[in-house]
């Protein structure tokens, strides 16, 4: 298997041990930890497959407890809170090695007409997708080629990103910077019709790019870091129907970050302007010069 998005839709395919506990796959990737994004939507996967599959999703709330390892399985355990006429609620618990490392809470809601609706519209016009360079593209400009490392990366990634703002490099690029940034994202090919896949494909993406808005007034996204950050908590409403491989714009920004702690929120988009998904997240970040 070969294209990312397949390896995706592999990854989140869980196996069922038991009535309420199934087992993830870990890619034994070069990476410190595991990502916060892969494990979010596994956990996301267990819950909906407990339910009727009548209720979508429409919010979760979970924490980081500790680093899971790549490389080694994630057992998730399904707790049915509830079953109502129109809601049901699960609680899920990620463990890796005998330590919980994860804790998500989703809760599922049958559709309903509500006689009204309302919504802001987008903060900015933004350019189309096709107007932007890949991720890649970008890098290769700026160094002349991409290095080994960020090209097997590119290889693996499910995701086709696009940033609305130009990567910056220096620190003379932040100087004034908001902490705001937007990005386009699609999965790299189909996904298949299940919509909890697009779900939990989307919950994977939530997480890649959401701290960046926290950073950019500090440091440049690319090039040497000065931090090292982590995800500590994550909270999603899915508001409208989507596909996760069909173009989709995350609109970042940071209203604050101190202690040692950044916050940042997200809205996602389709191309049409309507708002499909709402996200908060809390992120860790200790400078790597600090003892």
């Amino acid at each position: 298997m070969t294209n990312p998005a397949e390896r995706l839709v592999d990854l989140l395919d869980l196996e069922r041990i038991e009535v309420n506990i199934f087992r993830g796959r870990s890619p034994d990737e070069s990476l410190q930890r595991v990502f916060g994004g892969q494990v979010a939507g596994q956990a996301l996967v267990a819950a909906g497959r407990t339910t009727d599959g009548e209720r979508p999703v429409h919010s979760l709330h979970a924490y980081f407890l500790r680093p899971g390892r790549p490389g080694v399985p994630i057992v998730y355990q399904v707790e049915r809170v509830r079953d109502g006429r129109s809601f049901a609620t699960r609680r899920v618990t990620a463990v890796q090695e005998g330590r919980t490392i994860f804790n998500l809470t989703a809760s599922f809601h049958r559709p309903e007409e509500a006689g009204f609706e309302h919504q802001l519209p987008p903060a900015r016009i933004v350019p189309d997708p096709e107007e932007l360079p890949t991720v890649a593209d970008e890098v290769r400009e700026h160094l002349g080629a991409l290095p080994e490392a960020l090209e097997r990366m590119a290889r693996r990634q499910p995701f086709d990103i696009r940033y609305v703002d130009r990567l910056r490099w220096t620190k003379d690029e932040i100087q004034d910077a908001d902490p705001r940034s937007a990005v386009w994202m699609r999965a790299v090919g189909p996904l298949g019709d299940d919509p909890l896949v697009h779900t939990c494909a989307l919950t994977y993406a939530s997480d890649m790019t959401l701290l960046d808005a926290v950073r950019i007034p500090v440091e440049p996204l690319w090039g040497p870091r000065g931090f090292d950050m982590a995800s500590l908590d994550h909270a999603m409403w899915f508001h409208r129907p989507f596909r996760a491989d069909e173009w989709f714009l995350y609109d970042q920004e940071s209203p604050i970050a101190t202690g040692g702690r950044g916050l940042a929120r997200g809205r996602i988009y389709d191309r049409a302007g309507q708002l499909l998904v709402s996200v908060v997240q809390e992120g860790l970040f200790r400078r790597l010069d600090l003892p």
